[in-house]
């Protein structure tokens, strides 16, 4: 049975060896990468799936802002390739949205393809660019709060605190 549970710093090792699994080494060149670089990661919000000790999949959060405005960056999921396809990840993203509502998040960005991320209620966002050399139809939004979107655009930038 899969559980899914709170990262902790023990876990980082595997985490990053099923990140670089997932998207290989050269993942961290990638310009999402440049709004978490000496950002600490949103701990609450950084979930695991694991079935006994085998880690399944992980899904990581970091602070950003948009002008004033606070988001949080989803990214990276990752599942392990041999559980892909049993919706590991999407249950990672529903729970990991769930709990980002509880604690008073308003908005989620993220970077990736709309018709898997439209099913967990994520649109394409205007007005709000990333980093180059992202392309801005991958650039995604999810409202957690009416109105979240309203009124918010410019430049993504790490929220350093």
């Amino acid at each position: 049975m899969l559980c899914i549970t709170t990262e902790t710093a023990a876990d980082s090792q595997d985490v990053e060896y099923l990140y670089d699994l997932a998207f290989g080494p050269g993942r961290q060149a990638l310009s999402s990468y440049r709004l978490r670089d000496g950002v600490p990661a949103v701990a609450p919000l950084c979930l695991l799936a694991r079935e006994s000790a085998a880690l399944a999949g992980a899904i990581r959060y970091w602070p950003v802002k948009v002008g004033e405005a606070r988001a949080l960056l989803l990214g990276p999921v990752a599942v392990h390739p041999t559980r892909q396809g049993e919706g590991v990840g999407g249950q990672l993203i529903a729970e990991s949205l769930f709990r980002a509502e509880s604690l008073g998040w308003a908005r989620v960005l993220l970077v990736g393809d709309a018709p898997y991320y439209a099913r967990f209620g994520f649109t394409p966002v205007v007005g709000i660019t990333f980093p180059p050399p992202t392309n801005p139809a991958r650039v995604l939004g999810r409202a957690l709060q009416a109105g979240a979107f309203d009124g918010v655009g410019g430049t993504v930038k790490p929220d350093r605190g």
